[in-house]
């Protein structure tokens, strides 16, 4: 029979072996597709981080440089220079912030919309080579998992999902998890 302490150093050495294994799959996962979004994104002649921003601004709406800043996990002087380039090949405007003088309200073009379009099915269409030959359930399970892994490491950086405040949602349109119950 095992004692409360020894019961107490299993489940200690399991998650610790736990935690070893999924930063082993995480950072081989973000590894493989930082170069992929290098490689797809790319040829839609804007950087990797110029897609994100434009992403955000498309997901929703209007945001202030600081808000956007805040959701591509940047510095200021770095997202204002992200917004500098789009704005230069006509993907971002900025116009006055209707409750702040100081403030600037960042929006997508219509010309931004299209190549987030654009650019979101090319990855998908990648996605869906990668996920065809898993079982439907699995699918849908992996991707819930994801979804909630992704709210508790927020949550623990004190930042919500892409960088929103927590209540915000992780999901598209502030959905926590577009495929249904991620708890």
């Amino acid at each position: 029979m095992l004692t409360t302490a020894q019961s107490e150093r299993e489940t200690s050495e399991a998650l610790e072996r736990d935690a070893e294994a999924l930063h082993e799959a995480l950072s081989g996962l973000v590894r493989l597709y930082r170069f992929r979004d290098r490689d797809q994104i790319c040829c839609f002649d804007v950087s990797v981080p110029q897609c994100y921003g434009l992403e955000a601004l498309v997901r929703e709406g209007p945001l202030t440089l600081g808000q956007l800043a805040d959701r591509l996990y940047l510095e200021k002087s770095t997202a204002s220079r992200v917004v500098d380039a789009l704005e230069r090949k006509g993907y971002v405007t900025r116009a006055p912030h209707p409750g702040d003088r100081r403030a600037l309200n960042l929006t997508a073009t219509p010309a931004g919309r299209r190549l987030v379009s654009r650019i979101r099915a090319s990855l998908i269409e990648d996605a869906k080579a990668v996920i065809e030959d898993l079982s439907p359930p699995f699918r849908r399970e992996a991707a819930r998992f994801l979804w909630r892994l992704t709210e508790v490491s927020a949550e623990r950086l004190g930042r919500g999902p892409s960088g929103a405040s927590p209540s915000a949602g992780a999901g598209p349109a502030g959905s926590a998890c577009p495929i249904g119950e991620c708890d």
